[in-house]
């Protein structure tokens, strides 16, 4: 925060960082027989942008469905869309062989990465294959560097609560990821 002049009609001036909540708070998940910690809010962020920090109702929907139906992830390659905290992939990489969390947001990045890392340490060596990467829909780069680490393609696309806002980026993104899901369901056949 800086402030300009000296009186009565100080401007103060926030920079982006007084918008962003990042008191994330340790928060036990329970799936079936799994149980996970991640960190997450427990709130909303005031800005649209930052919604990957806390756990929506979708991803618990989600995850209580694979829980109760893991045979269809064992030994999978999946890609998840606006992973958020990670709580859906993370549960996933309990059973598939490689999981790429993706989100936009690099604040969000951020804390994907922190629970990716808790959950690979030497203590949690149940979850193996788990990698974030940046996922901007609508960028063809970020895509075609996706496909081009992970050539074998992905067995599943999971996404839980995303959104997509009606646009000509994000139409060309959905072709794009039309032609992504097709060329995966060839490499399954």
């Amino acid at each position: 925060m800086e402030r300009e002049g000296g009186g009565e009609d100080d401007i103060v001036c926030l920079d982006g960082s007084f918008f962003i909540n990042d008191d994330y708070q340790l928060t036990k998940f329970t799936f079936g027989s799994q149980v996970l910690e991640l960190f997450c809010l427990h709130s909303a962020s005031t800005d649209f942008d930052l919604t990957g920090q806390l756990v929506w109702p979708g991803a618990m929907l989600l995850n209580d469905y694979l829980s109760k139906n893991a045979e269809i992830l064992r030994g999978c390659s999946v890609i998840e869309l606006g992973s958020g905290v990670g709580v859906t992939g993370i549960l996933c990489s309990r059973f598939c062989h490689e999981v790429v969390l993706t989100d936009h947001n690099e604040e969000v990045l951020k804390i994907l990465n922190k629970n990716i890392e808790l959950h690979t340490s030497s203590e949690n060596r149940n979850c193996t294959g788990l990698v974030a990467k940046k996922l901007e829909w609508g960028s063809s780069t970020q895509i075609k560097q996706i496909l081009d680490e992970h050539s074998g393609g992905f067995d599943l696309v999971l996404g839980a609560d995303i959104y997509i806002l009606i646009n000509t980026s994000i139409l060309k993104f959905s072709t794009e990821l039309f032609y992504i899901y097709i060329y995966m369901c060839t490499l399954c056949v």
